[in-house]
């Protein structure tokens, strides 16, 4: 039985005998056969699946290990700001723990499936008139002044439990893969991804190191530009961050490991995440479809092995997939109304 990310990797987690395990059982997530993107783009392309954690996205694996750290340490409360996915599940870990929760969220700029999760939960929401380069630096000015503690990834403890994710990719493939893609946003997740990966090489698990390719929406790619974007812009809200606060830890991840930051439009995105659904069966939000399309835009060599991330479920972001499709209408409840709108 599956026992979550902290007793499944406790040797490779800053945890002793006395932390109490924070978990909702998180991890253990599919590394999911891609056939037909595979085909598309020449090479054996698996998919890690973590909207399947159980709030619906990778924060899971570092909130584990940050919320029963914060609850070792004595808190009694912890913060975030988000654009989303950090709140849903620090609020859910934090309730499981029996702290507080409060959460400062980009006004207008989050997307409507993690914000219900994040009140459901029980956190004390605050939008702020601001991007969220502005509601982490809030974050940490209230940190000074309060006894609370930080859960966005700047706490090292979330780094710690999100390399866990390389760790079950090697545990299913055998060895690394040649090519690991994956969103850029905040840039935790690279960073994490590349500490795991070289880990399980330091500890002879792996021989093969992969190249890390992470990917940013164009409209919020500070990193490729090689400057903070002030109004950073996308449809991929998970990623709409303008000054990443991991972003020296995703550079030297790129640098180290031969691979780079590149930076994908809107529409590739949005076409990357058409293909999932369709083509894969695979519904994430549209941030996670970043590293898919990111990997159809440079491509990999003949026959490598590939990982891409898929950070988040796509019923995170509900809105985005109505605005793909076309929403049935209604028709009278007999056969001859339902064939014809069949085209039967």
């Amino acid at each position: 039985m599956w026992r979550g990310v902290i007793e499944e990797y406790r040797d490779y987690l800053p945890v002793g005998a006395k932390t109490p395990v924070v978990t909702l059982l998180e991890g253990n997530t599919p590394l999911l056969p891609a056939p037909r993107l595979s085909e598309r783009v020449g090479a054996r392309v698996w998919l890690k699946v973590e909207g399947a954690n159980p709030t619906g996205s990778f924060k899971d694996r570092g909130m584990t290990v940050a919320i029963s750290k914060a609850v070792e340490d004595g808190a009694k409360a912890v913060v975030c700001g988000s654009t989303g996915n950090t709140s849903a599940s620090a609020a859910a870990y934090a309730a499981r723990a029996g702290l507080a929760c409060v959460v400062l969220i980009p006004d207008g700029y989050i997307a409507l499936g993690k914000l219900a999760q994040a009140l459901v939960h029980g956190a004390r929401v605050v939008q702020v008139r601001a991007n969220f380069d502005r509601a982490l630096a809030l974050v940490r000015e209230l940190a000074e002044k309060e006894p609370v503690t930080v859960v966005n990834s700047i706490n090292p403890y979330r780094i710690e439990g999100q390399k866990s994710g390389a760790f079950e990719v090697v545990d299913v493939l055998g060895d690394g893969p040649d090519v690991h893609c994956m969103p850029v946003g905040n840039a935790g997740n690279i960073t994490a991804y590349w500490k795991g990966y070289r880990e399980y090489q330091d500890a002879g698990k792996l021989k093969r190191l992969p190249r890390m390719m992470g990917f940013q929406a164009a409209g919020a790619a500070p990193i490729v530009l090689g400057h903070p974007v002030e109004k950073p812009e996308t449809i991929a809200t998970a990623i709409r961050i303008g000054k990443p606060a991991s972003w020296y830890g995703a550079s030297a991840a790129a640098a180290e490991s031969g691979g780079m930051i590149e930076a994908v439009t809107d529409d590739a995105i949005l076409e990357a995440y058409r293909f999932l659904a369709k083509e894969e069966s695979v519904f994430c939000e549209p941030a996670s479809a970043a590293s898919v399309a990111g990997l159809v835009k440079v491509g990999a060599p003949p026959g490598a092995r590939v990982v891409c991330v898929l950070t988040g479920h796509g019923l995170k972001d509900p809105d985005v997939a109505i605005g793909q499709i076309a929403v049935p209408r209604a028709v009278d409840a007999d056969l001859a109304a339902v064939m014809e709108e069949l085209a039967l």
